[in-house]
């Protein structure tokens, strides 16, 4: 059946509801959001005289939901002209509307009795080979089948969504027995391809995969607490990023997500979960009992592990004293442990180091995953027949770096075992046989594919939906053409390379400028195309500020100079080299990382895409490239025949305001990404994929080098003019401080091409020469020393 989704028909508009409705917006998708009639009118309504016949009423609830949805932070929304593809309803007038849907989501109330009445009423309307899932978390996917007809079970399952889905990667597809084996493949697919998830099939089991596992984790970790007397600070601090887990670690995720929803995932797997060896940590410790009965639950009651205060005036977070249940300030934390696996910027090595520490922090690590490790190995086969998915729900599902048998594999075979062994637990039948058979990983990487090993045919076996994907670490090891210690090289087959950078935030210094030049060299050579990528958690913070504050500080000018000149010659060198060069960010494209993207013959962006010059911030100018760009675009522009003051008023607020797209749309409404040659990728897996395709096809179709541009038209003195009374305006009605408006000076006097007397064609080095001496001569101002320090010495942005 060769199936095609257009519209969709979210039923419930919730917290969950309106989000998935606004993901499936996002990706271009008509939606029917329906949700129940209110049963009365409010005081509101009451004092408008709404009759409850009206849609203002009768379509109330699922009104204010979106638009409670559409206010929220993050937003649901890649961008807010998309909420118009969803049209809202209600269950009892307009269920009618589902029936040119081509997938039903259902994401009412967890009660399998009200499931059951809104299929019942599905089916009234349903065109027959129409998809039907359910979002349900906890509730068995089979037991909602009742009384269904053969073509409904034929094409329903489990989809599960996790919160937010628009950030969250994790879709687990829960099939039934009745479940269509081609509605199985089309979702996996589907939700990897064009919703940008990572797709897992799991069996029918209590809170299915990342649930039973990520809960399991929590609450192993609440009785360790108590058993090791860590404080609510000492954990955030051990189990966050240091370990490769999300920033909010886990008393501050317990807030986030409501710990009553955690308490009611624990008491379910408790009680449909007889079997488990571990059952009895889903018994609730004591602090965590009486927190429920006080009702401090978290962000939604105001206060749960962490409670916001007010003292003199300002905000202050306290936390929680587990023993005697009273807010205490916050700790500073320290281990040693901790201070020695700091300056370890790759994840595995930092693991290994932490796990070898010998004070309290260590301890925990290893009482951490030894029980995580015996924990996984034995749900196989019950929840999964394959390691693999296990891995891939947490790391998508609970934002976890590495899964558990990745970790594993770091560790060491033996290693793993004997953490299991020092922690009285017991691993799974099949770990020993896998010992006894001499194989001690769970997963290998071969000829650019990775496989995992499979406990029923006890033999390696590639991990279904890769083959035909692009993956760097696949290749990584086997493809490296060349590297220095900021960056690695690798052949992509087909005569494409990728230029990857690893340094701290993939930040960009004198290495990453050496890789891509290198890069640039070898691929007019030897090769026909280029992709600039990485793996890394953000594609690049920008360039490496401490060198320009230390330099700056320094009075190194000449230095300097020629460090900002070596950055404008490598985005030039993009520009202009004789082979397509392609560039994918992902995640923070910031600073210099925005001006290689600026630079690149396409960019093949990840929708999530958070791409800006912020150079502002630190009292500088963008000064690789990205000021003269922004000033090249503008004369586009107006040649193009746009007016001149509003499209110079927008160029210079997106940098002059350091404005920050939310998503790769937004990009392009600020200017970064050009209309009609830039693209956007939902699915990360996908990017690289896309990107050598494009590097590909461009190199086949003959790619010729642009030639340098000489004819830019800038605007000269009627430009400034506008540039220095906006600044003036905003100084004098201080929101901005004086060396605000010094810097908006320099930024002018660069995008209007200088003091010149009128309208003025200039060339492209003009431009950067421009450029850099804006730049350097801000580097010499005291209070931009001064900014630059505070975003190097404590983290964050100084407006003097």
């Amino acid at each position: 059946m060769n199936r095609h989704i257009r519209k969709v028909a979210v039923l419930g508009s919730g917290v969950m509801g309106s989000r998935i409705a606004c993901h499936f917006a996002n990706i271009g998708c008509e939606v029917v959001m329906l949700d129940i009639v209110p049963r009365e009118l409010n005081e509101v309504e009451q004092k408008k005289g709404v009759s409850q016949d009206s849609p203002a009423f009768r379509n109330r609830i699922v009104n204010d939901a979106l638009k409670f949805a559409l206010k929220s932070n993050p937003s649901p929304i890649y961008r807010k002209s998309f909420a118009s593809r969803i049209i809202t309803g209600n269950f009892d007038d307009d269920m009618s509307k589902i029936s040119d849907c081509d997938w039903i989501i259902e994401v009412v109330i967890e009660r399998l009795d009200i499931k059951q009445q809104v299929f019942e009423n599905v089916e009234k309307f349903r065109k027959p080979g129409t998809l039907i899932t359910s979002n349900t978390s906890g509730i068995p996917i089979h037991m909602m089948l009742d009384g269904r007809s053969d073509d409904f079970k034929a094409n329903f399952c489990g989809s599960h969504f996790f919160n937010p889905p628009r950030y969250l990667q994790l879709l687990e597809i829960i099939p039934t027995p009745s479940t269509s084996p081609e509605v199985v493949e089309f979702l996996m697919d589907y939700g990897q391809r064009y919703l940008g998830k990572k797709t897992v099939l799991c069996k029918d089991t209590p809170a299915f995969i990342a649930n039973r596992v990520g809960v399991y984790s929590i609450m192993s970790l609440f009785h360790i607490v108590t058993e090791m007397g860590l404080t609510v600070d000492e954990v955030d601090k051990l189990s966050g990023p240091v370990m490769g887990r999300p920033k909010s670690a886990t008393f501050r995720t317990c807030d986030v997500v409501g710990l009553d929803t955690l308490v009611h995932v624990a008491n379910g797997l408790k009680a449909n979960c007889p079997d488990d060896e571990e059952k009895h940590l889903f018994e609730l410790p004591d602090y965590i009992s009486k927190m429920v009965e006080n009702n401090w639950l978290g962000s939604k009651t105001k206060q749960g592990f962490y409670k916001k205060v007010k003292e003199d005036g300002k905000s202050v977070i306290l936390s929680l004293d587990l023993d005697t249940l009273e807010y205490t300030p916050k700790e500073r934390v320290k281990f040693p442990s901790l201070e020695m696996a700091k300056p370890i910027d790759d994840l595995k090595q930092r693991t290994k180091m932490l796990l070898m520490g010998m004070d309290k922090a260590g301890e925990f690590y290893r009482k951490i995953f030894g029980g995580l490790f015996a924990y996984v190995s034995n749900r196989l086969p019950e929840i999964t027949d394959d390691l693999y998915k296990i891995d891939d729900a947490l790391k998508a599902g609970f934002g976890w770096e590495l899964g558990p048998f990745e970790t594993w594999d770091i560790l060491g075979f033996d290693q793993g075992l004997k953490l299991i062994a020092d922690n009285n637990k017991e691993a799974a039948a099949w770990i020993s046989e896998m010992k006894d058979a001499g194989i001690t990983s769970f997963y290998k990487v071969e000829g650019g594919t990775k496989s995992y090993y499979d406990t029923k045919s006890k033999s390696y076996k590639t991990i279904p939906g890769t083959e035909d994907i692009v993956m760097l670490d696949a290749l990584r090891d086997e493809n490296k053409v060349w590297g220095n210690s900021d960056t690695t090289l690798v052949d992509l087959g087909d005569g494409i390379l990728n230029l990857e950078f690893h340094t701290k935030m993939n930040t960009i210094g004198g290495g990453v400028i050496e890789g891509v030049n290198k890069a640039i060299d070898l691929a007019e050579k030897e090769y026909s195309g280029l992709v600039i990528s990485n793996t890394g958690q953000n594609f690049s913070a920008g360039a490496n500020v401490g060198m320009i504050f230390m330099m700056a500080i320094e009075q190194d000018y000449d230095e300097l100079n020629f460090a900002v000149k070596a950055f404008q010659d490598m985005t030039m060198r993009i520009r202009y080299s004789n082979i397509p060069v392609i560039v994918a960010p992902h995640n923070m494209a910031l600073g210099g990382g925005c001006e290689i993207s600026l630079h690149a013959d396409k960019v093949v962006a990840h929708a999530e895409l958070y791409m800006g010059l912020v150079e502002f911030g630190v009292g500088l100018i963008p000064g690789g490239g990205g000021s003269k760009e922004f000033a090249k675009r503008l004369s586009d522009e107006l040649s193009a025949g746009d007016i001149k003051i509003n499209k110079l008023r927008e160029r210079f607020l997106t940098v002059g305001q350091a404005k920050v797209s939310t998503s790769a749309y937004e990009a392009f409404d600020l200017g970064y990404l050009r209309e009609g040659i830039d693209e956007i990728v939902v699915s990360r897996e996908y990017q690289l994929t896309r990107a050598k395709e494009v590097a590909l096809l461009m190199a086949n179709e003959g790619y010729i080098a642009p030639k340098r541009e000489k004819n830019i038209t800038v605007v000269g003195q009627e430009g400034l003019g506008i540039v220095y009374v906006g600044a003036h305006s905003m100084l004098s009605g201080n929101y901005m401080s004086e060396h605000d408006g010094v810097i908006s000076e320099k930024l002018g006097f660069v995008l209007c091409g200088g003091d010149l007397s009128e309208n003025t064609v200039v060339s492209e080095q003009y431009l950067l020469d421009l450029e850099r001496k804006a730049f350097l001569e801000l580097c010499t101002e005291k209070k931009t020393l001064e900014r630059l320090e505070s975003i190097v010495k404590k983290g964050k942005i100084l407006r003097n």
